[in-house]
């Protein structure tokens, strides 16, 4: 079982930043990768980042790429993802997921183990 909460969505300008954080908790963690997806209005849901528990090692998603930077804290059981440079085309909901990482990468919405509840971002024009 692994449970994970997210927090810090908000409403930002157009340029601005945001960092959702999510606190893991559960067992095995080392055998996942951390990632963070999200799903925009009538679009499906998509892989933004992920980072694996134990190693560090890091994947985005093209689109995001210089942009967002993932990272975990393993003393405090939390993942981050700091958002730069947010456009209008960045307002979604976002969820923290945990993925048994011999099944990625490539990291889709149907591989996930867990979920979290969602953060939702809205970035103004």
């Amino acid at each position: 079982q692994v449970q994970l909460v997210e927090s810090g969505g908000g409403l930002v300008q157009g340029g601005g930043s945001l960092r959702l954080s999510c606190v893991v908790s559960g067992n095995r963690l080392s055998m996942y990768a951390m990632s963070w997806f999200r799903q925009g209005p009538g679009k499906e849901r998509e892989f933004i980042a992920a980072i694996a528990w134990i190693s560090g090692s890091t994947y985005y998603e093209d689109s995001v790429k210089g942009r967002f930077t993932i990272s975990r804290d393993r003393a405090k059981n939390t993942v981050s993802l700091q958002m730069n440079s947010l456009t209008p085309a960045d307002t979604a909901v976002c969820y923290c997921a945990a993925v048994p990482r011999y099944l990625g990468p490539p990291f889709s919405a149907s591989i996930v183990g867990y979920w979290g509840q969602g953060a939702p971002i809205t970035v103004s024009s």
